[in-house]
């Protein structure tokens, strides 16, 4: 089993950002979602992703957002790549692509094989996926809520797109999930926070030291 690569999201600080970056991320998540206890307003993204350029891949995530806002993210900040955390449909997916010129990771809330379903539409339309969990039925937030869904539900399934496996992660539970799915992608956010929207330098290193021990044992 390959290494997967690491996301962390929701990050708003260089000092958190130069540690996830030394322990192994190779992506880094900032959000445009104003209802996001991590959301960073758009010019000061611009100065945290300056910071990180070359040394990760950055990543705009919004929520069913408009073409000016996605306009002001990506000429603001100029992320690497946008990720869709919304109902985005494969013709906005498609529009979006066209007119942004930007890798697009597409996310999905799971809960029933049904909702698995829905993602061959995004066959050769979206470059990754990602699966979250659905979101309890009082949240406000469509993902961060630190709610696994049943990795069961990725039994079988092939993917054609890489795809970043999201939803209620952390170090206690990160080498059942690698070993129940192969993921190729993980995508940690509330996992490694002492409160919403705070990360934890100790969560961080105990996340990423549990990744390495379920390759060493492998």
């Amino acid at each position: 089993m390959k290494r997967p690569a690491i996301k962390i999201c929701g990050l708003s600080s260089e000092d958190t950002i130069d540690h996830v970056i030394r322990r192994g991320a190779s992506h880094v998540g900032f959000i445009f979602f104003e209802k996001s206890p991590r959301y960073v307003e758009p010019d000061i993204a611009a100065g945290l992703i300056t910071h990180v350029r070359g040394r990760a891949k950055t990543v705009a995530v919004s929520v069913d957002a408009d073409n000016e806002l996605l306009e002001e993210i990506v000429y603001a900040a100029r992320p690497d790549m946008l990720q869709l955390h919304g109902h985005e449909t494969p013709d906005r997916v498609m529009t979006i692509k066209a007119l942004f010129g930007l890798p697009v990771i597409k996310a999905f809330s799971l809960r029933t094989p049904e909702d698995l379903a829905r993602v061959d539409d995004y066959d050769g339309v979206a470059d990754h996926l990602l699966f979250d969990a659905k979101p309890p039925a009082n949240a406000t937030l469509p993902g961060g809520n630190g709610v696994t869904f049943d990795w069961r539900l990725l039994a079988g399934w092939r993917p054609t797109i890489p795809y970043f496996l999201s939803g209620g992660l952390s170090a206690e539970n990160v080498a059942a999930a690698l070993h129940e799915t192969g993921a190729q992608g993980l995508d940690v956010s509330s996992g490694v926070e002492s409160a919403p929207g705070v990360k934890d330098a100790a969560r961080i290193d105990a996340f990423f030291d549990a990744v390495d021990a379920a390759f060493a044992t492998a």
